[in-house]
């Protein structure tokens, strides 16, 4: 089951830490034989790819305090280690720790960055 999203753009849509939104690539309607595969066993499959529409900060790294220093003002400045995917990138995740949304009738995905095994980047790609 889908999380249905009624909103207009993915501008207002803001990832948190380590996460990726794919948009699913197309899976093969038939094998190289020739004999249609029913939607039940494509979505039972471990490995997915798709195209990556939005990609989180990344992961946040703690503020350095110097405690020897009390007259130094604080900051609470967050720091982010940032993801390896980019938009547009093609995208090989494991199906297992996806999140499947629902956005303007297309199916979307979010998951984890450790679930990415494999990104293929190709300027070309989403023409």
């Amino acid at each position: 089951m889908a999380l249905a999203i009624e909103e207009k753009d993915f501008e207002k849509f803001i990832l948190v830490g380590d996460r990726v939104l794919i948009k699913p690539k197309n899976p093969q309607q038939k094998t190289k034989s020739g004999l249609y595969l029913p939607p039940g066993i494509q979505e039972k499959e471990k490995i997915h790819s798709g195209y990556v529409i939005k990609v989180g900060p990344g992961y946040p790294i703690p503020a350095l305090t110097d405690m020897d220093e009390p007259w130094k003002e604080k900051k609470d400045d967050i720091k982010y280690v940032p993801l390896q995917p980019h938009t547009g990138d093609l995208a090989i995740y494991l199906q297992n720790s996806a999140y499947e949304i629902v956005f303007n009738g297309e199916k979307y995905i979010i998951i984890n960055h450790a679930s990415i095994l494999l990104l293929i980047r190709d300027e070309g790609l989403l023409k």
